[in-house]
């Protein structure tokens, strides 16, 4: 019974369109993809789970966009990354 009750529960939970729901939801699906970036990138192998360490790279990556090399950064670190995301996608065929 309690099993049965839960699922339902869970569904409705699934099909709940309110805007501040569905806001939430995107923003929930945002930040695990974000996290699943920084265990892509191998961060948290690394750091030993350092989030201090992971906390201050983000930070200087930050202080790095808001400085002059701003754009230089952004063309290497998107190449850097299409890269990466193109061989990760051959290795897994």
């Amino acid at each position: 019974m309690a099993t049965l009750r839960n699922r339902l529960q869970a569904m409705r939970a699934r099909e709940d369109k309110r805007d501040w729901v569905v806001k939430r939801r995107e923003r929930t699906r945002q930040l695990i993809e974000l996290g699943g970036l920084v265990a892509k990138a191998g961060l948290i192998e690394l750091t030993d789970d350092d989030r201090a360490v992971i906390f201050g790279g983000l930070l200087a990556m930050a202080a790095t966009l808001q400085s002059e090399t701003r754009d230089q950064a952004l063309l290497l670190w998107r190449r850097r990354g299409k890269r990466a995301f193109e061989a990760g996608a051959s290795e897994a065929r």
